[in-house]
Order: structure tokens, then sequence, then C-alpha cells
């Protein structure tokens, strides 16, 4: 099928290259030019709207920064929903709110097209080579025409239910890394202090039950210096916040995220809304006066496992 993609930044970019570099059909757009320039470099074709590109596709994605931003795609003049139909498939791979995701779909489902919730989690440098974990709500049917997509995308695929449920699960899942990546910097911060040799705190906490994956992975470029994970400290708060209006409208009264959330917002008038997210720690090196960066660590973290077909993760039910 030919596929649409809306969105070449961080993790659009790489996830359009992995179908462009596997041979599908692609029709890119996105703002930047630049962007757009490298992906038609790569075989993309290009469409001048939303509209345009959903006449010509089959299935369109979209991997956006803000909920207003693919509301606007979806439903703004020259948007996705003026050419939806039966056979057409709109795919939000965003982070995006729960409710915002069945609202939009609500409509594209009335036009009798499909739409999905597949947003992807573990990394820039996994979505780079085909090896990023992607999450799928929708219908078993839309699940299994859109597999295809998903396995070339991505390694690990995991059907999670209805529409919405995959952006319930990715806020989730942003909301424990950013915990991990919050207590990563306090235990490094304390490391040092504490007269410990930086490299031998790392190996200590990756070898322990102390480790996580974003300890072996934002740990490294923290101790580098580079800070440079390619996400930044107003996407964590968009992500953490979403997972507060989950929680709210749950009922639950969660503790740690309020925490978190004015954590980063400090980070965030400190350090301006695009500073690269593990430097929080820069709150510690400012309270402190300790330089928490180490020889031998990685600027940038590169996915070293081989590209090889994505498959679908089967949850166990006993």
């Amino acid at each position: 099928m030919r596929v649409g993609f809306i969105g070449l930044g961080n993790v659009g970019g790489k996830l359009s290259g992995s179908l462009l570099r596997n041979g599908h059909d692609v029709m890119v757009r996105d703002l930047d030019e630049t962007l757009v320039s490298e992906a038609v470099a790569k075989g993309a074709k290009v469409a001048n709207s939303p509209r345009e590109m959903m006449v010509a596709c089959e299935a369109v994605i979209t991997c956006l920064p803000h909920p207003t931003i693919s509301a606007e795609v979806v439903e703004g003049a020259d948007g996705l929903l003026e050419a939806l139909g039966p056979g057409k498939i709109w795919m939000e791979m965003s982070t995006t709110d729960e409710a915002e995701v069945k609202r939009l779909g609500g409509k594209v489902l009335a036009t009798g097209a499909a739409a999905v919730d597949c947003p992807v989690s573990g990394g820039c440098h996994r979505a780079d080579t085909g090896n990023i974990s992607i999450f799928a709500g929708c219908n078993r049917a839309t699940f299994e025409r859109i597999l295809p997509l998903l396995t070339t995308m991505g390694r690990r695929v995991l059907h999670t239910g209805d529409l919405g449920s995959a952006s319930v699960l990715k806020v989730l899942t942003n909301y424990l890394a950013t915990a991990n990546l919050i207590t990563c910097a306090e235990a490094l911060t304390v490391a040092k202090a504490a007269g410990m040799d930086l490299n031998t705190a790392y190996e200590a906490m990756k070898i322990s039950s102390g480790t996580s994956f974003v300890h072996e992975t934002e740990s490294q470029v923290i101790l580098n210096g580079s800070r440079d994970i390619s996400f930044t400290m107003d996407l964590v708060l968009k992500d953490i916040g979403l997972f507060q209006e989950v929680a709210d409208r749950a009922a639950v009264p969660l503790e740690m995220n309020p925490l978190m959330i004015q954590i980063f917002k400090d980070g965030i008038e400190r350090y301006g809304p695009r500073e690269l997210s593990p430097n929080i720690i820069r709150r510690l090196e400012d309270a402190t006066g300790l330089d928490i960066r180490a020889p031998g660590f990685p600027a940038e973290m590169v996915d070293d496992e081989p590209e090889e077909p994505g498959y679908e993760v089967v949850p166990n039910r006993g």
C-alpha cells in the first residue's frame, strides 16, 4: 500500500526512513523543507496538504509534537478528514491524549475509515534502525491490515486493545522513564558527592537491581556531558502531564507524578523548554557545584542491534 507520513522530526524522520529503506511507497509532508528534501532523496514523494496525501494513500501516519497539531492536520482546512472514507486508515504515532485520540478517531470512524493510535517507545536510536517497540490500539482486523507496516518500523509490536489504549500505555511508560531519569540523576550526583568513581558507579547500577533501560542509555549521555537523547524538557512535561490527566480521569491520587511535574517545570524555568531532558541533572549540579561527567561514555546512543523483521508480542494470559 502507499503510505503517507506527516511529521519528519526526531522520531518521524527515522520511522519514515525505515519504510523507505525497506521498499515501501511513501509520501511525506513536513513544514521543514530540509527534512522533506532529505526524505525525497531517499525516494519519498511529496504531498502539498494532508487532504492531498489522504487521497493518494491508503494509510496516513501522523507523528507530531503536540495533540493540537494532530487535530489541525486531521480536522483543519484541507485536512485528512476531507478525504477519509472506507478503505482508508489514519495511524496516529504521536504521543497524545487518550481522550483526544478517541475524539478524532470517532470522526475518522464516522467516515467509514479506520483509526489507530500506535505510539512508539524505546528511543530515537532504535527508531533509526527499525528496532523500536510499537503499541497499537484498534480493532483486530485493522491491526492485521497494518501489521506489515508496524513490523517494518518496529521490532516488537503489541496490540493493546481498542482505540486509545495504546496512548494510555505510552504515557504510562513515559511516566516510568521520567521517574527513572530523575532517580538516575540523583543517584549519580550522590555517588559523586560521596566520593565514588562515576565509571564504577555506572557499572554498579547497571549490573544490579537498580538498573533500567533509562540508566543504560540516558545515564551514558549524562556522564558524557552531551546530555543528547534527542528529547527535550517540554516534551517530558507534556507526556507526564498527559499521564496525570489519565490518572485524574480515573480518580487515582498520584504522589510521584505531581512532584515530577514540579521538577520539570522548574527545569524549564531555569534552562528553557527546549533544553535536553537529561539536563534535568543540572538542577543538582547547580545546587552542589559538582560536575557529573566521566570519561569513556558516548555523546549519543547508537543502536547496535541488527535490523530484523518485527513481530507481534502476545501477552501471557496464563
